[in-house]
């Protein structure tokens, strides 16, 4: 029995189990347009892996034949660079699922993709947009020179589509996370701290900010020192929260890896740790065992339950 087990047990909450699946989590891609410091996919735009026709159209298939599942989260890597992306977008539109699409923001300016933004207001596709800060300097030295202007641009250009504004349906909900090993700033602080400043400099409006803390994995785990590293995992599992337990993402989802796999979380997929489950991918998919499963953890887990916590259900509502 790992550390976080234990804490669970003594909280009177072990095993962890799954409450309801009612949302897939499909990681399409590993290729991004950003190289960010603290990635725990590890992706670039120098991956190359990425879903298949095939596997989306499986996919679609499941969400079709089952009426509980609401929700499809399309992530990545930059989602949107892969070739099947608005097909999967679309045919779960029409089929009457509510999407919702992470995106770096800066992928909307590339060359041929400029028209992402008038497809995802004519779906009602909510955005899930990452931002490392609203300070230019800082954006820059996580993902690069001149990426906080195309990002101000996607924004920008949202906005005018409606995107963000009070009364319109088309959600816009940014994500934050701090650049280094440390707990994030409590949340209404950094909300209002994000609204007033990307107000006022750029006259940007969202609906939500959601706040999580890096998972030491891939690029940020490799920035990390083995003390740095320690130090860091003692820092989380020291901040455990047991009122995070019951809005636990995992506990509604299913993540779907580029090849079609299940794992319980996104951030799973990126550390190829397999579902204690039966039903392992698309082919041999059973609601009933996902929906009943034991969700496998590990000390990693002490990321979603320190301090605030992580779950994006209020950017979906």
């Amino acid at each position: 029995m790992n550390r976080f087990d234990q804490k669970l047990q003594e909280i009177g909450q072990y095993p962890l189990k799954v409450i309801g699946v009612n949302q897939i989590v499909a990681n399409i891609t590993y290729k991004c347009v950003s190289q960010c410091t603290h990635c725990y996919m590890e992706s670039s735009p120098g991956r190359t892996e990425e879903m298949s026709l095939e596997t989306i159209d499986k996919l679609l298939n499941i969400m079709k034949e089952n009426s509980e599942i609401s929700l499809l989260e399309i992530t990545g890597g930059s989602p949107e660079l892969n070739p099947h992306f608005k097909y999967f977008v679309k045919s779960a539109v029409d089929m009457g699922k509510t999407v919702a699409t992470v995106t770096d923001l800066v992928v909307l300016t590339e060359p041929g993709l400029e028209d992402l933004p008038e497809f995802f207001a004519g779906n009602r596709v909510q955005i899930l947009a990452s931002l490392p800060h609203y300070d230019e300097e800082k954006v820059d030295k996580v993902r690069g020179e001149g990426t906080y202007k195309k990002a101000v641009s996607a924004m920008q250009k949202l906005n005018d589509l409606g995107y963000g504004k009070e009364g319109s349906e088309l959600k816009l909900a940014l994500v934050h996370a701090p650049v280094n090993a440390e707990l994030a700033i409590e949340k209404n602080i950094l909300m209002e701290d994000f609204k007033n400043n990307l107000k006022e400099m750029h006259g940007i409006v969202f609906n939500h900010l959601l706040v999580f803390i890096n998972m030491p994995l891939g690029r940020f785990r490799k920035n990390l020192s083995d003390t740095e590293y320690n130090e860091y995992m003692k820092l989380l599992e020291d901040n455990f929260n047991p009122d995070t337990i019951g809005g636990l993402p995992c506990r509604g989802v299913v993540s779907v890896g580029p090849d079609g796999r299940f794992f319980d979380c996104d951030f799973y997929t990126g550390a190829d740790l397999p579902l204690k489950c039966e039903s392992t991918n698309v082919d041999n998919f059973n609601y009933d065992l996902l929906n009943n499963r034991e969700i496998a953890t590990t000390p990693s887990c002490f990321l979603c339950t320190a301090d605030q916590g992580a779950s994006c259900a209020e950017c979906h509502t």
